[in-house]
């Protein structure tokens, strides 16, 4: 094992940036926890892994497709995640947004208004609870929408109802299949045309959006064509330390994983500390670039694996089965990866856990 580091907690918020972890739900190792079946969570553990990144000073996005919308995570138990993770945040003094999407829908929905009426489902129990709205990426809208006025229909009508400024999102297709062609065009130039004439005719209404890429240059010229004060939340897990130093705020999955490296790197772009800065992402950019390999929507078992190497959860397993999704060798780099980036708080522990998985599959 690798010398590991003192990750130190920030004793006073963090100003540089705004930076969403993206988590992820601990299932309950005795549920019947399988393919298609409902989610049986640990509330415990889950609520627990929100308060660690708080306490790190990061804000948390809740209910995200991290936490398994709609690989494993059902609309019933995304809203009591949605609920607990908000009374929790109000309880520890905690930022905190959640997803409103569609997947609730069961079957093809028959059109525009259904998908619209599906999205104000989820935004009326998302503000009911007191987080941030965050539009997800509908699967159903993407499925339904035959251009882009379809897509304005629909986000005109939500966002003339928010009663506090949202976060747009946009996940590319690496991320979620269903969500090619996303704003009702072919091509990424096309579709940010289409996003910044809805961010400006809306811009009192939306806080940022995220973009989930994959793309650095794509972003920094997006970035460009926003309205003053409308933030772009980084969700690129491949260039995030490049794009946070060139001002992008932050909404990421691989933050849950690497929490006290990303509050390290920020509290020093506080200080203005830029050597600092990079010292401390620059080695979490190899582990993110292979937890977030292709098939890139796979990224949560690594998630949730290494926060059980990490003893923030008692066992590896997932909503869904899903910790099945990731080989043994791709776990084991995994392994190796964040012990090189310093990133295990009792590396005794984490070489113990991976010595039982080991042995599990029959590794000597």
């Amino acid at each position: 094992m690798a010398e590991q580091r003192t990750w130190s907690r920030p004793t006073e918020p963090i100003t540089s940036r705004v930076a969403f972890a993206a988590a992820h739900v601990v299932a309950d190792p005795l549920g019947e926890n399988r393919p298609g079946a409902p989610a049986v969570v640990d509330w415990e553990h889950t609520l627990g892994f929100r308060r660690h990144l708080w306490s790190y000073g990061l804000c948390v996005a809740e209910a995200m497709d991290t936490a398994q919308r709609g690989m494993g995570l059902d609309w019933a138990a995304t809203q009591e995640l949605i609920r607990r993770s908000a009374a929790e945040a109000r309880a520890v003094g905690g930022r905190i947004a959640a997803g409103a999407g569609t997947d609730q829908l069961t079957g093809a929905p028959r059109g525009l208004d259904d998908v619209a009426a599906a999205y104000e489902e989820q935004l009326d129990v998302v503000e009911d609870a007191g987080a941030q709205v965050i539009l997800m990426a509908s699967r159903e809208l993407a499925a339904v929408a035959t251009g882009p006025d379809d897509y304005r229909k629909v986000y005109d009508r939500l966002l003339a109802q928010t009663s506090a400024p949202v976060i747009l999102h946009w996940l590319g297709p690496m991320f979620d299949p269903a969500l090619a062609g996303y704003w009702g065009a072919d091509g990424v130039s096309d579709a940010a045309d289409h996003v910044v004439a809805l961010i400006a005719d809306n811009a009192a209404k939306i806080d940022g959006v995220k973009v989930s890429l994959l793309d650095a240059a794509f972003e920094e010229a997006l970035r460009s064509r926003l309205p003053a004060g409308v933030r772009l939340y980084t969700g690129d897990d491949f260039h995030y330390a490049e794009l946070i130093r060139g001002s992008s705020d932050a909404l990421l999955g691989i933050f849950a994983a690497i929490a006290p490296a990303a509050s390290a790197a920020l509290q020093a772009l506080d200080r203005g500390d830029l050597a600092a800065y990079d010292d401390a992402f620059a080695p979490t950019v190899p582990l993110a670039r292979h937890v977030f390999g292709a098939p890139t929507y796979y990224y949560k078992a690594g998630i949730a694996f290494l926060s059980w190497l990490s003893g923030l959860q008692p066992g590896f397993v997932m909503v869904g089965g899903l910790q099945s999704a990731r080989s043994l060798p791709h776990l084991v780099t995994t392994f190796e990866l964040a012990d090189a980036a310093g990133l295990f708080p009792d590396p005794s522990l984490a070489a113990a856990r991976m010595t039982s998985l080991l042995a599990t599959y029959g590794v000597a």
